[in-house]
């Protein structure tokens, strides 16, 4: 059995699915949003993001698959996501858990076979991939990212391991 935690980082929002491959058999044992409010400090935005991200990586994850940073236009959302992206990141670090970046074409075309599907067509593979209805975009591209790393992990470890 493989567990993998897949995050979709975002300060208002951060999806997180933890999705588990036993044989060829897709499961997700837990999903969701770590939601923070804009009332609160910002320091404390991204402390509560990092708290929740370590406390699922206290499930044993085998790996962590998470958005990479892409060419966004410099905004106020996208300065969030980067922060967010920093904080999960920590946990992860401080865990000690190999993660995967993937971009969102990479993660749409792993799903659904086009690297320019929609968000219901995510969604839509994700549930039937994994018989579980996200409840909100971030955590179904939370699964998203999970299911495509527990795609590609074997091939990039191969390709690792052949060095």
């Amino acid at each position: 059995m493989t567990l993998v935690l897949g995050i979709d980082p975002g300060l208002a929002n951060t999806g997180f699915a933890l999705v588990e491959r036993a044989g060829g058999k897709l499961r997700c044992r837990d999903h969701g949003v770590v939601r923070t409010s804009p009332r609160m400090p910002h320091e404390q935005r991204l402390r509560h993001i990092h708290d929740h991200i370590a406390g699922l990586l206290a499930a044993g994850v085998d790996g962590v698959a998470i958005e990479s940073w892409f060419i966004h236009p410099v905004s106020r959302s996208a300065m969030g996501m980067a922060e967010a992206r920093g904080a999960a990141l920590v946990a992860v670090a401080a865990a000690g858990v190999e993660v995967q970046e993937y971009s969102p074409n990479t993660v749409k075309q792993s799903v659904t076979g086009s690297g320019t599907a929609d968000k219901a067509q995510v969604r839509a593979m994700v549930e039937r991939l994994l018989g579980v209805r996200p409840g909100t975009d971030h955590a179904a591209d939370a699964m998203a990212m999970a299911i495509c790393h527990l795609s590609a992990a074997p091939l990039s470890r191969a390709i690792r391991d052949a060095r």
